[in-house]
């Protein structure tokens, strides 16, 4: 894979809505211009509708004149499939629609990218985190952006084994490893522990959509931490594919004692302000003081060293993230396709954070997809700092890996 790095930092500030201000027309085709993002609920993804709510505070509400519009898709996505692509199709009914962000890009997104496409094929789409088929989420997008979990796969058993993990425990489910990057991760991960001299284990969890639902997926965590640490030991390094897990699996790593090396979607509020009782209210959408403010918690419950995360939620600033890029790009100021745009609309919203990544290389022919990208930040771990992961270089063997 051709690598290309993404230094994002202070001076990555974009400024919008300059040209043209003097000039009656500008403003009255900005009013016209919406952009519909679409993300779960507080349960099933809250970094991801916080950064749609604060595009919404930014922007403004296209129901009351301003420029986006925001809509939900049902936590039982899956047995919900109809209402989910409904959801994301009904975006397009709106005339003045020109961007859709999807974040995440739970199944339906293909089927109602589809249909946008062939009656309003003017519409940019953008899917963030996608959870179907990675060829035809590409086929249908027009930008398709991934945390890049081949990287990562790598490169969080490194970050366990600098934070003293002997082992480490994949927790997921049949859906989640049905996804092409999600079972392509775990299984560079299990390679990585091999390479690295760390135990790997899988253990599986009820599926949050099936019929136990989202409590019921959270009280298995629960219930079965204490015998997964007493089995595999304290120096274990706990993950799981889900975000609603995470806060259960959270809550019991600090009370016994276990390694946390960051969340599948990782960030500060990712689980930690459930799991601990923090409250965020005053420090809202500002995330160093969040980080600040989750950290000291951490410390005081006694995981300092031993829990991570990212600076930024990255749920959340793919959500402001795309919704600036589609937004430069349908008013012309950045260009469709252009990495170093989208870069700079991720930058405006993560000031010092050190990014990475690549273009996603096709395990079936070896090409990159020029639409489809990959990105991470450095590991974050509470009480000590960033590991430098950013700055690792993953060995070329973990490219190949299938």
């Amino acid at each position: 894979m051709l690598k290309r790095s993404l230094a994002i930092g202070l001076s990555l500030m974009l400024t919008f809505g300059m040209v043209g201000c003097a000039k009656k027309p500008a403003v009255t085709e900005t009013k016209k211009m919406h952009i519909g993002i679409v993300t779960g609920t507080v349960s099933q993804g809250e970094d991801d509708l916080r950064g749609a709510e604060a595009m919404i505070k930014k922007y403004g509400d296209a129901a009351s004149g301003g420029m986006i519009k925001h809509v939900t898709y049902p936590d039982n996505f899956t047995q919900e499939l109809e209402t989910t692509i409904s959801t994301i199709t009904g975006l397009a009914d709106d005339a003045d629609m020109k961007v859709i962000v999807v974040n995440q890009a739970v199944p339906g997104t293909v089927a109602a990218f589809k249909q946008i496409r062939e009656k309003r094929p003017d519409i940019l789409l953008l899917a963030n985190s996608s959870q179907e088929d990675t060829a035809m989420i590409e086929a249908t997008s027009d930008l398709v952006v991934d945390p890049d979990n081949v990287n990562r796969g790598y490169l969080m058993i490194l970050a366990a084994k600098k934070m003293g993990a002997k082992t480490f425990v994949h927790i997921s489910f049949p859906r989640h490893m049905s996804i092409e990057l999600l079972s392509l991760r775990k299984n560079i991960m299990q390679q990585a522990c091999k390479d690295l001299g760390i135990k790997f284990v899988f253990e599986t969890a009820p599926d949050p959509t099936s019929d136990v639902g989202i409590p019921g997926a959270q009280q298995f965590i629960l219930e079965k931490m204490p015998a997964w640490v007493a089995k595999y030991g304290k120096d274990t390094a706990f993950f799981c594919t889900n975000d609603a897990q995470t806060e259960p699996l959270l809550k019991r790593v600090a009370e016994l004692g276990a390694i946390f090396v960051e969340p599948d979607l990782p960030s500060p509020v990712m689980g930690y302000p459930g799991a601990f009782g923090i409250d965020l209210k005053a420090e809202a959408g500002n995330w160093p003081e969040i980080l600040k403010k989750v950290e000291a918690t951490v410390v005081a419950k006694g995981g300092s060293g031993r829990m991570g995360t990212w600076a930024y939620s990255y749920g959340y600033t793919a959500s402001e993230g795309l919704v600036e890029y589609g937004k430069g790009v349908a008013e012309g100021t950045m260009k469709k396709g252009n990495l170093a745009d989208l870069i700079k609309a991720f930058g405006q919203y993560t000031p010092g954070a050190e990014w990475n990544g690549s273009l996603y290389t096709d395990r079936v022919s070896g090409k990159e997809i020029s639409n489809h990208v990959m990105v991470y930040q450095d590991t974050y771990v509470f009480g000590k700092g960033y590991l430098g992961n950013s700055k690792e270089v993953v060995p070329p063997v973990y490219k190949t890996i299938k």
